[in-house]
């Protein structure tokens, strides 16, 4: 079986907000990870945050350290993060030290 990595890009908001602006975290995964760098800018540049990330920085952070987070704030207030993470599909699945079944020879 082959492996296959997918990403995952997760948004998640700062508990430090108020009440009526807190939204529960939202994932999205995606098998390319180019897609996923034109997603997220699409959507921050949509919703109006500065989008200045480029797609060689976020792949050099899933080398080195196999995640990517940013945060994004205004006058020092945390409103979300994104962090998008590499993920294994089809991961190698362990012997368990287990023996193999004797034959009668």
């Amino acid at each position: 079986m082959q492996q296959q990595p997918i990403y995952e890009l997760n948004i998640q908001p700062y508990p430090a907000l108020a009440e009526q602006r807190r939204r529960p975290p939202s994932v999205v995964y995606f098998s390319n990870l180019t897609k996923t760098v034109e997603f997220l800018l699409t959507t921050l540049q949509i919703h109006g945050w500065d989008a200045q990330l480029s797609y060689s920085t976020i792949y050099r952070n899933l080398q080195i350290r196999d995640k990517f987070w940013q945060d994004y704030e205004v006058s020092g207030v945390k409103f979300f993060r994104v962090t998008i993470s590499k993920q294994l599909l089809n991961p190698v699945l362990p012997t368990v030290e287990m023996e193999d079944y004797p034959r009668k020879r």
